[in-house]
């Protein structure tokens, strides 16, 4: 039976100049509704852990959540996925210096939309929530970065994390930045961190972009 990773895999191939079709019957056969437009991998896991938290069931729900590769990404996939394709609904999360590629693909899509014979003015068809910096930046900063060296330790990445302090490019930095730069230091980390950061929120601590994003869904 399809699942939504096949549509996802489907989406993927679609955007990289593949046949349309097979997520276009996907999507009906699924009931997907909205797709939430993500720069990577690591996003991915951290909205699937938050939503997983609050008894969520995405896939179920219609949701489908695309990692893109890069916020350079986002004007194709808007093309293929809103208002000019498959007509999902679009919301995206991106990181403050990515949101110009956002607006402009979601503002592109409703003005060729506008543009097509019988149609009116549209309706805003996405919404797009901002991280400062990243993601990480704003569950570090959530967290506190004593929290966030406990959970490195417990992952056993304790002599990891010591012999990245050590480089002399991290010497007099901010904590915060460390540990950023720390997550983005080995292929897989900052996924995993994703997750295990999210999990370790408290109800009150989830970062006002990722809050408001999964209650958007």
């Amino acid at each position: 039976m399809a699942d939504m990773r096949a549509f996802r895999d489907a989406v993927t191939g679609w955007a990289a100049g593949g046949p349309g079709g097979p997520a276009s019957d996907l999507a009906v056969q699924l009931g997907v509704r909205t797709a939430v437009l993500l720069e990577g991998p690591s996003d991915v896991a951290a909205v699937g852990a938050l939503a997983e938290r609050r008894g969520r069931d995405l896939d179920a729900e219609g949701v489908c959540v695309v990692p893109m590769g890069g916020a350079m990404s986002v004007g194709r996939y808007a093309e293929l996925l809103g208002p000019t394709g498959l007509d999902l609904r679009l919301v995206g999360l991106c990181d403050e210096n990515e949101q110009r590629f956002y607006d402009r693909a979601l503002e592109r899509t409703q003005r060729a939309q506008a543009g097509q014979p019988g149609q009116a003015a549209p309706a805003p068809h996405g919404h797009i929530f901002v991280c400062v910096k990243d993601l990480e930046d704003e569950l570090i900063r959530a967290l506190g970065t004593a929290r966030v060296e406990e959970i490195v330790q417990a992952e056993n990445d304790h002599r990891a994390w010591q012999t990245f302090l050590h480089q002399p490019a991290q010497h007099g930095r901010p904590r915060q930045q460390q540990l950023r730069r720390f997550l983005g230091t080995k292929k897989g980390r900052k996924i995993r961190y994703g997750r295990l950061l999210v999990e370790a929120l408290d109800p009150g601590q989830v970062p006002a972009p990722l809050d408001d994003l999964l209650t958007s869904l």
